[in-house]
């Protein structure tokens, strides 16, 4: 290690692995401090570095028309270690980006665990960390140690905010029947041949979906565990038995609608709703049910989801679960460089921030070791401007967002500032898309100017 203070980082997801290798890479030594796996929780399989506990899509990958996939662009621009290792082990996936998630894990850990000013200590941090470690960035994620969260309630008098997080259930591909199921990405979406057909698609009548719908609302459902009854649901992330009970077509409209597909079994028959699965690694062996998390126990699951057409000899590698995620309200509790108003040493990163998904977690990450090295090596980097999609993001969690009714955000243009002259109306979508892009990608880069310059005037 350096001269320089060492920054402490405590959780190694995609949010503190992220802020370790963007503070490590300005020239800050960085001690990582991974609980897994003397601690382990019942989300993680492995004890690897940035593992991918529920979906393994990063969402859209078009930087132009989306805001994920700008937020990507924008992380690759910054030099970040965790779109380097998803773009390194990318699937098939029609315009989206998912990513063979061991072999991602494995790589992060291995640059991780390469670099030289990097430490890695397993272990659990379940006290407020020693007044010592002057800069510590908090990035525990939504399966926070009860001791830590104990800890940070206590010191800034203030109740944790909660909600579910979901996992979808995983099933081996040679028990789907493809008789009945087809490969094709909706409205045949991509570049390649391997991007086009991306997904698997299991079609229902209108008989087999309402038979569905039945036995979703009459299924048995896990117990919850305690203090979690009172915990809100994501609406991005709402279990399929909560959906049904909403609306018999809500699913139908949601992850089961049936637009842009053709059933090359019955090309003439259009499906009522389609059930989607999206390939969960390299070697095409596991593919995960689409927006299919769920509540319901194990047995009903494998009754329920065996009723769906190409499914019905389904061997599941992994079957799904809703569970409680911790975070705080940013909006009170968090300045724009994120750090804790109470005690300025503490700067949180990732789910526990309020923001949602890996891609943004990841974000919070990059920024929050960038913030923090500048500050480490004297200067003063404030975020970037909230026209970039990571500045957005903060921007929402640390003022823009209702303390009141706080709840996690993905990434979306809705944060954005309004664009002047640019029709609005469905017709101007495109091009105000187009425009927020554009806008975005120059601030970012003239930020990122800022942040290079910071360190190098060092």
């Amino acid at each position: 290690m350096s001269a320089i203070e060492p920054i402490h980082v405590i959780g190694g997801g995609m949010a503190g692995s992220e802020a370790a290798w963007q503070a490590a890479e300005a020239g800050v030594p960085v001690i990582l401090h991974e609980m897994r796996p003397v601690t382990g929780t019942f989300a993680h399989r492995t004890d690897g570095l940035a593992e991918m506990v529920c979906s393994n899509s990063f969402r859209s990958d078009d930087d132009e028309n989306n805001a994920v996939g700008l937020l990507h662009w924008e992380m690759r621009a910054g030099g970040g270690l965790v779109m380097a290792m998803a773009d390194a082990h990318a699937l098939p996936a029609g315009g989206a980006l998912a990513v063979d998630r061991d072999p991602f894990s494995a790589a992060v850990t291995a640059k991780l665990e390469a670099h030289p000013l990097i430490r890695i200590e397993r272990g659990e941090i379940a006290a407020l960390p020693p007044a010592d470690w002057s800069s510590v960035i908090v990035a525990t994620g939504p399966l926070t140690s009860p001791a830590l969260a104990e800890a940070i309630r206590g010191l800034t008098d203030e109740r944790a905010l909660t909600f579910f997080d979901a996992i979808a259930p995983i099933v081996h591909f040679d028990s789907i029947d493809l008789s009945k199921a087809w490969f094709q990405s909706r409205y045949d979406k991509g570049e390649t041949e391997a991007e086009r057909t991306a997904y698997l698609n299991c079609p229902m009548d209108r008989d087999q979906y309402e038979a569905f719908i039945d036995a979703l609302l009459a299924a048995d459902r896990a117990e919850f565990r305690e203090g979690e009854t009172d915990t809100p649901y994501f609406d991005g992330c709402l279990p399929i038995e909560v959906m049904a009970a909403r609306g018999r077509d809500t699913l139908r409209f949601g992850p089961m609608k049936p637009v842009g597909l053709t059933n090359p079994h019955a090309p003439e028959k259009k499906p009522y709703a389609v059930v989607q699965l999206r390939r969960d690694n390299a070697l095409g062996t596991l593919f995960n049910i689409v927006g299919f998390q769920t509540k319901m126990k194990y047995g009903a699951q494998t009754e329920v989801l065996r009723m769906i057409p190409g499914l019905g000899n389904a061997a599941f590698a992994r079957l799904g679960g809703i569970h409680r995620n911790t975070f705080l309200n940013s909006p009170r509790l968090l300045d724009d460089r994120l750090r804790l108003r109470a005690e300025p040493r503490l700067r949180f990163a990732g789910q526990i921030t309020g923001v949602e998904g890996y891609v943004e977690s990841a974000a919070m990450g990059l920024l929050a070791g960038r913030i923090a090295a500048a500050e480490r090596l004297g200067r003063d980097l404030p975020p970037p401007p909230e026209t970039t999609a990571m500045g957005s993001l903060v921007r929402h969690i640390t003022g823009g967002a209702d303390a009141k009714t706080f709840q996690p955000m993905n990434v979306n243009f809705g944060l954005f500032p309004p664009l002047d002259a640019v029709r609005g109306g469905r017709r101007g979508r495109r091009e105000r898309y187009k425009g927020y892009t554009d806008r975005a990608k120059a601030d970012f880069t003239g930020w990122l100017a800022l942040s290079t310059a910071s360190a190098a005037a060092v």
